[in-house]
């Protein structure tokens, strides 16, 4: 994205403080959120959040503006915000290079195709431009440790100028497996959420130490290919981790008025053996889908076989059903009918030879990429706080 020339916001005034916004649709949005509370993500440490708490920065809601809210530091924003920077007496403006930083831990560690640097609501206060850093940790490290001077810290999106109460997109060109970001802003301001699209890429290894495990859960590397429908909420909400907290956390299409079907498309973490099939219709009670059917192929361009006949489903309630005959895909479809809704499918598996194979080569493929950008560059390394 390529901000207008004027980056500026109008000021709000009265009346509908979104009246302005200026949203844009980016193909990568339908990518997995890596930085999903619900996934695991957090925000672990920032240089300054005088203003507005640093963990607002990953709120799943949009963010909210209320002109008459103000605390004991001033105006109350819905999101990140840092004090204003100064020089000195002589040059008041900071210098070139001084910016805030906060330290983003991804939910799931994965390949990033595109960020969302969004900055509702900041019309003047928002960064003049912004810059993020990824790297690949192993484990859970600490703060610190993120911020030693010998971590690898590579430059996914170089200093960028960004656009006042405006969600700001930009596509990620980087093949690379990262664990965790450092999110810049130049040289303070405030942004209200990030986004954070792509592919997870889970440890091959660690799936195969659990055995069976849900081949189709975005944690475990699952993902949405397609769907006939997401009007009232998302299908990739369907194979989320954890159990359905209300209505809207599941899937729901509207209502159907011809004589077609409902259905979602998943790609599986790998080439998978299916074994046993649990749908949850937790908090739809008079919009669940009344039946569902599962089918599998095994290959982009394999046929759809049925792994599950059509079966009946009761509101608001969990359902198990083991197959008979365990199944080998890579991808998996289920089809409701005729509308309606669900909150989780899982699909309780374990990946074949071959497809921890074919995840193993892909992970060593990533890892190949970030070993030839550090020969080529070097490391780029947080400042202290």
């Amino acid at each position: 994205m390529t901000p207008s020339d004027s980056a500026c916001a109008a000021p709000y005034v009265s009346g509908d403080p979104y009246a302005d916004y200026r949203d844009e649709a980016f193909a990568f949005t339908r990518l997995t959120d890596l930085v999903d509370r619900r996934l695991g993500g957090g925000v672990v440490g920032a240089n300054d959040e005088f203003f507005g708490e640093r963990e607002n920065l990953l709120s799943p809601a949009p963010a909210v503006f209320d002109v008459h809210a103000y605390g004991n530091k001033g105006k109350v924003m819905d999101g990140w915000e840092t004090r204003r920077r100064r020089g000195t007496a002589a040059a008041p403006f900071p210098a070139g290079g001084d910016h805030d930083w906060a330290l983003i831990r991804l939910g799931a560690p994965g390949i990033i195709r595109g960020v969302v640097v969004d900055t509702a609501h900041f019309r003047g206060n928002f960064p003049q431009r912004v810059s993020i850093l990824a790297a690949a940790f192993e484990g859970a490290p600490s703060v610190a440790e993120l911020l030693r001077d010998d971590a690898r810290w590579h430059e996914i999106l170089p200093g960028t100028p960004v656009r006042g109460h405006a969600a700001n997109g930009f596509a990620i060109a980087s093949d690379r497996r990262w664990t965790h970001l450092r999110l810049n802003q130049h040289p303070d301001g405030g942004i209200a959420r990030l986004r954070v699209h792509g592919e997870v890429l889970p440890d091959p290894a660690w799936l195969a130490l659990l055995g069976t495990v849900d081949v189709a859960c975005v944690s475990n590397g699952g993902s949405v290919e397609d769907a006939s429908d997401g009007f009232y909420s998302s299908p990739g909400n369907t194979i989320l981790p954890g159990l359905s907290q209300k209505q809207d956390d599941g899937w729901e299409t509207r209502r159907r008025r011809d004589a077609g079907h409902d259905w979602i498309v998943y790609r599986l973490a790998a080439q998978s053996e299916i074994r046993a099939v649990e749908v949850d219709t937790a908090h739809l009670k008079g919009n669940a889908a009344g039946w569902i059917s599962l089918s599998v192929k095994d290959g982009a361009s394999g046929a759809w076989t049925p792994a599950l006949p059509r079966v009946p489903l009761q509101p608001d309630t969990p359902h198990r059903f083991p197959l008979r005959v365990p199944v080998t895909a890579t991808h998996a479809r289920l089809d409701v009918y005729p509308d309606g809704g669900l909150a989780r499918l899982r699909l309780h598996g374990s990946p074949t030879p071959a497809g921890t194979e074919s995840l193993a080569a892909r992970c060593a493929r990533a890892a190949q990429a970030c070993q030839e950008r550090d020969a080529g560059g070097g490391p780029l390394t947080p400042a202290r706080p």
